[in-house]
């Protein structure tokens, strides 16, 4: 199964324009929505195209192929206006035989580790840094910012196929890819 990974569209219905474009063109089975979808929190410039209203449409016609955790932009509401869930604060995938542990990021992070084994995937948003990296024991990936990147980073998103993570930007050019073991 190919999954497509994602995180902090923050309200721009640009960047999620070209998010959903991917996943159409990357013929993924699933989209994982690491959070903070609809609003810019206040650290936050406003995004390309801030259309929060325009989001909630474009991702409620793909809720059946979406799952999401929540961010710390999320509120109740969201939940009322978005048709899949949205307010957990992680889920666990099973790919391949390996423990995703897929959650924001501002609550379970390196500094905050959640209850993983050895040879378990970390996979969070929320810093809007890219990040493929083997850690003491785990293995801690993040595909950056849908919309708000940080560090020079371009907006990104991540593909995982056959062990493969890659990280890619929207011109399809690959930015960082690991093995998975």
């Amino acid at each position: 199964m190919k999954y497509l990974f994602a995180s902090d569209i923050h309200g721009s219905a640009y960047y999620c324009r070209k998010l959903l474009d991917a996943f159409r063109d990357e013929q993924a089975e699933r989209l994982v929505l690491l959070g903070d979808l609809l609003y810019h929190g206040p650290r936050n410039d406003l995004p390309r195209e801030y259309a929060p209203k325009e989001v909630i449409s474009l991702l409620n016609e793909h809720k059946n192929k979406i799952y999401a955790v929540r961010g710390n932009c999320e509120a109740e509401v969201d939940q009322m206006v978005l048709e899949f869930p949205v307010m957990a604060d992680y889920c666990i995938l099973s790919v391949d035989g390996k423990t995703f542990y897929a959650t924001h990021g501002h609550i379970y992070n390196q500094d905050n580790l959640p209850p993983l084994q050895e040879g378990d995937i970390l996979i969070h948003g929320h810093t809007h840094v890219l990040k493929a990296q083997q850690m003491e024991g785990y293995i801690l990936l993040n595909p950056g910012s849908v919309s708000i990147p940080k560090e020079g980073n371009p907006p990104t998103y991540a593909v995982l196929e056959n062990n493969l993570f890659t990280i890619k930007d929207f011109d399809g050019n690959i930015v960082r890819e690991m093995r998975l073991p």
